[in-house]
């Protein structure tokens, strides 16, 4: 069955957050995205404080930027969270937008490098390994966390190229798409996927996730038309936010995430809409 999910922006300012995950969580969501942004709230600090004030609500970020973190940073992290709220987090990585990566001094001259190096280190640390590395990025000296998670974690990779798209089969736990994706992209992913883990030997499911743009309000069509070049996008009521979803499943996404386009004014809403409206009907097909 496909997992239906929902963003929240990090346009959001972070004060807006609790109520956001209330929502989350009284609605039924089944789970909340972040994802990291320049230069707007760190996605690890949100992501904690939405699951220390939810019980149940599974939170993923979807994708932190590698260049702006040692790995064994983001893997002392990403490890505490998961101590903290076993089977709640889900975390995804990604080179980053290189714009943003040169204004702070972080472009790496091979971003596929230094994201192959990162995936095998973080998996490495979260599964309890003492590392020694000398890569051309990532360099560690006889590293292990403390407090390693008590199972190794999922890690997912954001790809669009086919050799990302390779290396995130070969060292990730599942990729993630951004809504450029179109049909054919998307069997074209799956199958460069494969070919990943096929030369790591992995059979471990690997599921795939897709960013779906969703518009919705009286005046969805016209604003959706207004973005232009977006390949997973729809405008609409629940009904045909649901339509859209069944459709990327249909195409081979195992997870549909939803978005609001920046000119949705309330995220509470936003998610209430996704959960009460949408999630009803992806479940009943």
């Amino acid at each position: 069955m496909t997992i239906l999910a929902a963003t929240c922006l990090p346009q959001v300012p972070p004060e807006r957050l609790r109520a956001v995950a209330r929502a989350a969580e009284d609605s039924g969501l089944a789970e909340l995205w972040f994802w990291e942004d320049c230069f707007w709230g760190g996605a690890m600090s949100l992501a904690s404080a939405v699951l220390a004030w939810t019980d149940r609500l599974p939170v993923a970020i979807g994708v932190l930027p590698v260049p702006l973190r040692n790995v064994a940073l983001a893997a002392m992290e990403t490890a505490a969270l998961h101590r903290l709220f076993p089977g709640r987090v889900t975390v995804g990585i990604g080179h980053g937008v290189q714009g943003w990566m040169s204004q702070v001094g972080a472009r790496s001259a091979s971003p596929l490098t230094l994201l192959t190096e990162y995936l095998q280190a973080l998996r490495g640390l979260l599964s309890g390994e003492q590392l020694t590395v000398d890569g051309r990025y990532v360099q560690l000296d006889d590293v292990a966390l403390g407090w390693p998670p008590r199972s190794a974690p999922p890690v997912f990779c954001a790809a669009a190229g086919p050799r990302t798209l390779r290396v995130s089969g070969q060292f990730a736990d599942g990729t993630i798409l951004d809504s450029s994706v179109t049909p054919d992209r998307l069997r074209a992913a799956r199958l460069a996927v494969d070919e990943g883990r096929a030369a790591a030997g992995r059979s471990d499911p690997h599921p795939i996730v897709v960013y779906l743009l969703t518009v919705t309000g009286p005046d969805a069509a016209a604003r959706l038309a207004s973005l232009g070049g977006v390949g997973a996008a729809v405008a609409g009521d629940a009904d045909k936010v649901a339509e859209a979803v069944r459709f990327w499943a249909k195409a081979g996404a195992d997870k549909v995430v939803l978005y609001p386009d920046a000119g949705h004014p309330d995220p509470v809403a936003f998610i209430r809409f996704a959960a009460e409206q949408v999630q009803p009907l992806v479940r009943a097909a």
